[in-house]
């Protein structure tokens, strides 16, 4: 005959296995949802748990029931916010012919309408790359390495399937290379608008921000670009 506790440690496996309730994924989605807006309005420090189970009309225990911890929570939000942005190659057909310097000049000459169009995914970004601490930004990195969300690997394959690309360079590598100064650059851009003199001291004018894009680009061109690429810009 089979023992009780055999018996009672059966229902236990199966719930474990189970898959999650769809009320249950939903409710997690709202609670996501609002974590995104109060990281986004308070910065990671200043937001609240008990806050934003209190706009959801649930109890705190309920939102560590799903996330374990704050960290967790802001983590999924991170990943919402990031996984909502474009990626690179997501650009008309007719852009991706005329090449990978030409996508990126568009990405940056576009800058300004990811705070218009998602402004609190960007302010969530940023709150996770320079607002956050140590343990935290190494769960990022994992993620943003593990997933590539903006489709790094692809945009430099297809750079230098094209000729664009340096072919003696690692792949990973320049793809690394050129994620660190784009987003940098990028977000100075960025900022200028929401928090003016967070990457420098003053803003600038249009002209002055064409002027520096042009300048990136040219930089990058020559540091990672081919005889080929550079041999058409001073063709061109």
């Amino acid at each position: 005959m089979e023992g009780i506790a055999s018996r009672l440690s059966k229902p236990v496996q199966l719930r474990r296995d189970a898959k999650p309730r769809p009320r249950s994924e939903a409710k997690r989605a709202r609670i996501v949802e609002v974590a995104i807006r109060h990281f986004a309005n308070r910065g990671y420090s200043a937001a609240r748990v008990e806050d934003i189970a209190a706009q959801l009309g649930i109890a705190k225990g309920s939102v560590f029931q799903h996330f374990k911890s704050k960290d967790g929570l802001f983590f999924e939000a991170y990943k919402k916010a990031v996984l909502s942005f474009p990626k690179y190659l997501d650009v008309p057909p007719e852009l991706r012919q005329r090449g990978f310097f030409e996508v990126l000049r568009y990405w940056l000459a576009r800058s300004e309408h990811m705070v218009h169009d998602n402004l609190a995914s960007y302010q969530i970004y940023l709150v996770g790359n320079y607002g956050t601490d140590l343990a935290l930004r190494k769960e990022i990195n994992r993620f943003l390495v593990a997933e590539d969300p903006y489709g790094w690997r692809e945009f430099v394959n297809f750079g230098i399937q094209r000729g664009d690309l340096r072919a003696d360079l690692d792949v990973d590598m320049m793809g690394s290379i050129l994620e660190w100064t784009m987003d940098r650059f990028q977000d100075a851009l960025l900022t200028e608008e929401l928090d003016p003199g967070l990457f420098r001291k003053s803003g600038s004018v249009p002209e002055q921000k064409e002027a520096r894009i042009e300048q990136f680009i040219e930089l990058l061109r020559r540091a990672i670009g081919s005889d080929k690429a550079q041999l058409a810009v001073r063709n061109s």
